[in-house]
């Protein structure tokens, strides 16, 4: 291939820019196979497909503004599994948003897959929506580049892990979250308190354990590892989590519950065992479903603004998709501590 012009000086016309063709002619393959590569088709060679996407990012190729303005008027809603009110609260948040702006919303599941697979990439591609709102998610950095190379911006609420510098993102202030709530049942005179955690390898999962760590510390209290579990964020994971802390010799009088729906686990497990909420075992969740004040007793627990993620990443997407650029990579909002009728002071064991 010809080498391309420098930049011109005064007076010079500016290079054409590149095109398909180009990339092709430079990659030594045909117009349709580039085509492939960047619609994300599985039917090239990893090698090929390699070639031709660094040709791509290279030249820094975009799409002209008439194949841009093809999209759908759709927002791509993905999650790793719709199975909670969790993610009917994130569905809520995002409705709103492209209904403002006149899109529908696709929803789209990864069967519990923290990364979507090409199966995924392909359909996405095929609808060519404005943007895509990743819920829970971990895209590669594979997936992230077709995605840009056929201008499909992509917006992760509550990553999995941490952001890269290129990824926007929604989150929420999880280790304050989880400092709170330990501090609330510190409070009350517990000191026995025990943690029930969501994955290890995941951010938010992590930072609500680290908060739970930091209130105990500077509190002067020692981090029991006996006393800190792990599970899904469903009921089950907080029933199966919890008993075997209710079997201890030296059991905890409180407990932080990593979700809402672990602490629901949590209220069976103690009624299991013979115990109340919260006369023999305070409860904090996190989350504010909507159930969390309809159990017995109201749960206290970490209201995380779940609509308003879901919205801001909705909005942060079409800004995106518009050509904007939002005023930050990585936006954190803020969680609060709702206390309701499922902690009390300390008995006396």
């Amino acid at each position: 291939m010809p080498a391309r012009a420098s930049k011109p000086t005064s007076g010079e016309s500016a290079p054409a820019k590149i095109t398909i063709a180009d990339i092709a002619a430079e990659a030594g393959v045909s117009v349709p196979t580039v085509s492939k590569v960047m619609n994300g088709r599985s039917d090239v060679a990893a090698e090929t497909r390699q070639r031709v996407e660094e040709i791509i990012r290279r030249h820094g190729y975009q799409r002209r503004s008439d194949e841009r303005n093809r999209r759908s008027n759709l927002l791509e809603l993905m999650f790793h599994e719709l199975e909670s009110a969790w993610a009917l609260e994130i569905i809520r948040g995002v409705e709103k948003v492209a209904s403002d702006n006149g899109m529908a919303v696709v929803l789209s599941e990864s069967q519990g897959r923290l990364r979507p697979g090409q199966s995924w990439l392909e359909n996405v591609l095929a609808r060519r929506p404005v943007g895509v709102v990743a819920v829970f998610s971990d895209l590669s950095t594979d997936q992230l580049a077709k995605l840009r190379a056929r201008d499909i911006p992509v917006v992760v609420v509550d990553p999995v892990g941490e952001p890269t510098a290129e990824t926007h993102s929604i989150g929420a202030t999880n280790w304050q979250g989880g400092l709170t709530a330990t501090r609330h049942l510190i409070e009350l005179g517990h000191r026995r308190i025990a943690m029930i955690g969501g994955p290890q390898n995941v951010l938010c999962s992590r930072a609500r354990v680290d908060g739970y760590r930091a209130a105990l510390e500077t509190a002067g209290l020692t981090v029991d590892p006996e006393l800190v579990r792990h599970g899904d964020f469903h009921v089950e994971a907080g029933y199966k989590q919890m008993l075997p802390l209710l079997a201890l010799e030296n059991r905890p009088t409180a407990v932080f519950a990593g979700s809402d729906l672990q602490a629901v686990g949590v209220y069976e497990a103690a009624r299991a065992a013979g115990l109340r909420v919260p006369e023999d075992l305070s409860v904090v969740g996190f989350d504010d479903l909507p159930v969390a004040r309809w159990v017995g007793p109201p749960l206290t627990t970490v209201r995380q603004p779940l609509q308003e993620m879901a919205a801001a990443g909705a909005r942060m997407a079409i800004v995106l998709a518009s050509g904007g650029q939002p005023e930050h990579h990585r936006v954190e909002l803020a969680t609060s501590l709702v206390v309701r009728s499922s902690t009390a002071a300390c008995p006396s064991l």
